[in-house]
């Protein structure tokens, strides 16, 4: 079993989406009997959609569910340091371009690039990690090797 950091918030963001999905089955069920009863099933299409959704719906459950015991809830507010861990907010410039980029290291279930939010799992995440201020770091990304300086590592006690 793998250890998943997730902060607090996040951790009750996954389980009020877990409980708004299981409000969701009566819905699903009520609209596949709904459809049963306008007859044949082979050409029903609200039949099938609804059990498309019903098949969604049971995944994401059960992927949520399977995911909570592996998760490792961390109260960011606990977290600081001059080492890059999970919680830390870096700003880093690449060194060929100059351009600076500012990124919160969170776990994967947290990630959301357009909000600079990256999971320790991703080739930047990784590459920063155990990594201070005045450190340069080279990221074997999709697009090939980027060098990074890291210009600050900070701890905000909450996420983006």
């Amino acid at each position: 079993m793998s250890n998943i950091p997730i902060s607090k918030e996040g951790f009750e963001k996954i389980k009020i989406e877990l409980d708004k999905l299981k409000k969701e089955r009566p819905e699903v069920i009520r609209a596949i009997k709904e459809a049963r009863e306008e007859g044949d099933l082979k050409e029903n299409g609200g039949y099938h959609a609804a059990r498309e959704r019903q098949g969604m719906l049971e995944a994401k459950i059960n992927y949520i569910e399977s995911r909570i015991p592996q998760f490792n809830v961390i109260d960011l507010a606990t977290l600081g340091g001059s080492k890059i861990t999970f919680g830390a907010t870096v700003e880093l410039e690449d060194i060929d371009t100059g351009e600076e980029k500012k990124y919160t290291i969170m776990g994967p279930d947290e990630s959301d690039f357009k909000k600079g939010i990256i999971s320790i799992e991703s080739p930047v995440g990784k590459a920063l990690l155990g990594k201070q201020e005045g450190d340069e770091v080279i990221v074997n990304a999709p697009r090939g090797k980027i060098e990074y300086g890291i210009v600050s590592v900070t701890f905000n006690g909450i996420c983006c």
